[in-house]
């Protein structure tokens, strides 16, 4: 009977499976079915998708992140948990941005042209397909995450939750407008954070310069048109008889005056010990000038250009000062010797052009101020992010990436949070038009105030996201019930920009760990070696 059924030609399986005829029926099925979503019994389990950018199609290292976050809730499922995994797209500011401005530019059309308004139209439309794009990418790979809890960073109530924390931050002394240095991005025009700063080994020259009475060796000449200190270190019996003098320094038409200053920070072995200090283009410089009370000059501007300060250089790019500066020197008789060497240079993470550290009026989240009540007692952002760890209340798998955020967070400093882009967050702050008075919150105050035109970091967004993506600030039955969640699976690349801000934002918000487990592994790579990216466009798609 059997025999006969197989040899019935409408019973015979096809030579080839067709994914298309069957796998989108299954998965609306499933969907339907709501066999995604949790289940009323059960001990509850939780994962949040990491969210991609809402920047274009997803790659293969996003696929591990599915796979692994989906074999994870599959077996949690069938062990009988209640399980949630929720899925979502973060609006990526910068990235974004980026990629329209790109695509406009391809049309001749600049965002000046269009304006605020016109151009994030032009942003929520691109926003909008590529987010269509992602979660159908995912549902084809057969992820099975609840779709009707699906949120977006930029959504109304994620943006009232932004809103809250920084103004509640604000109110605790956290976080505070003011003028230091910061990593500037002349390409992308805006500061960025320092963990989104990249570094890129290439040859450069060290030149040995004539300083005076003693002599500097620097990779960057053209900055010392704006020194105003010169460091060395206590002990270096060179320099001890110049400590706490001024000296007049002659490049040839450029006089500068500088104060000799002496620091245990400063490396004696690196060229001749002693150091030209330049505070508004060095964050090593600006400390050493904020403890030794040096003045400020600011050479280089936004542009990348060189200042008023810089006399007869004023408009040259960096470079192009640097080899005129060079020429001079050499004619003066003030170079003594130039050496190769190898440089770390600064790159931006996202635009890829070289980062000019310079003075900017930014906001900043204080990591270091006791404003907290945590377990009894006042403790600092960077504090509580650090106890959690040791404590165990948060366990990292493998154990080794452990060490490497406790390095980071040991060398945590305030974290510049204002981005000078159209599309994000805005920040909740308001000038008055005629005082300049400054409120701080989430309305406008009245029709004689204007709101902040800077947006915020995205990591400030994201770093919310495992609480704000279930309905905090109330107490609704989802967060009750699935926060802190149970697991957070990521690449390492983002252990600083993302992991380490959810627990820094987290733990204060809520008073609760964002997550129980930590699940750090590697990435898949282009033949290059490089991590796959969207902004590099160097990604595979997993379909």
């Amino acid at each position: 009977m059997q025999a006969k059924i197989y040899q019935n030609k409408a019973m015979q399986l096809p030579k080839n499976y067709d994914a298309e005829k069957y796998e989108d029926k299954i998965y609306q099925l499933w969907e339907q079915s709501g066999a995604f979503q949790p289940t009323t019994e059960g001990k509850p389990f939780s994962i949040m998708m990491p969210p991609p950018n809402a920047t274009g199609q997803l790659h293969l290292g996003h696929a591990i992140m599915l796979a692994i976050q989906d074999i994870i809730i599959r077996h949690k499922r069938m062990q009988g948990y209640s399980t949630l995994w929720l899925p979502g797209t973060d609006h990526a500011g910068i990235a974004t941005q980026t990629r329209v401005e790109k695509n406009l530019l391809a049309k001749g059309i600049s965002k000046d042209d269009l304006g605020r308004e016109k151009f994030l139209q032009e942003v929520d439309q691109f926003v909008e397909t590529s987010k269509d794009t992602i979660r159908n990418q995912v549902k084809k790979m057969g992820c099975s995450c609840d779709w009707t809890r699906e949120r977006f960073t930029l959504e109304p109530h994620l943006n009232d939750v932004v809103n809250q924390v920084f103004c509640d931050m604000h109110k605790d002394g956290l976080i505070y407008k003011g003028h230091r240095i910061v990593n500037w991005d002349p390409l992308s025009q805006t500061a960025i954070a320092d963990d989104e700063v990249e570094y890129k080994e290439q040859k450069a020259t060290l030149y040995y310069i004539k300083y005076g009475p003693l002599t500097i060796a620097t990779s960057r000449p053209e900055t010392k048109l704006a020194d105003t200190g010169v460091a060395v270190h206590p002990d270096d019996q060179k320099y001890k008889h110049l400590i706490g003098q001024t000296l007049s320094i002659n490049f040839g038409e450029h006089q500068i005056k500088v104060k000799v200053i002496a620091d245990k920070s400063v490396d004696p072995e690196f060229g001749t010990g002693a150091i030209g200090l330049t505070p508004a283009h060095s964050l090593f410089d600006y400390d050493l000038a904020q403890k030794h009370k040096l003045e400020i000059i600011q050479l280089i501007n936004q542009d990348g250009k060189i200042t008023e300060a810089g006399g007869k250089y004023q408009g040259l790019t960096v470079l192009e000062a640097r080899k005129q500066f060079v020429e001079e020197l050499n004619e003066l008789g003030l170079i003594e010797k130039e050496e190769s060497y190898k440089q770390n240079l600064s790159i931006s993470y996202r635009s890829g052009g070289p980062i000019e550290p310079l003075i900017s009026e930014q906001w900043f989240i204080d990591v270091n101020k006791k404003a907290i009540d945590w377990e009894g007692k006042k403790m600092s952002l960077r504090e509580i992010a650090t106890k959690v760890v040791r404590d165990g209340k948060i366990k990292f798998l493998p154990d080794r990436f452990e060490k490497v955020y406790f390095r980071w967070m040991e060398n945590l400093h305030d974290w510049c949070i204002s981005r000078q882009l159209w599309y994000g967050h805005r920040i909740p702050a308001w000038y008055h038009n005629q005082t300049k008075e400054i409120k701080v919150q989430a309305e406008s105050p009245g029709s004689d105030w204007t709101q902040e035109s800077d947006t915020l970091d995205t990591w400030f967004s994201s770093g919310l996201w495992t609480f704000s993506s279930l309905g905090w600030p109330e107490k609704t039955e989802d967060f009750t019930k699935f926060h802190p969640t149970d697991l957070l699976e990521t690449g390492h690349d983002i252990l600083f920009f993302w992991v380490a801000r959810m627990i820094l934002l987290t733990t204060y918000a809520t008073k609760q760990i964002p997550f129980k487990n930590l699940y750090v592994h590697g990435l898949i790579r282009d033949r290059h070696g490089k991590k796959m990216s969207k902004s590099l466009r160097n990604g595979i798609d997993p379909l």
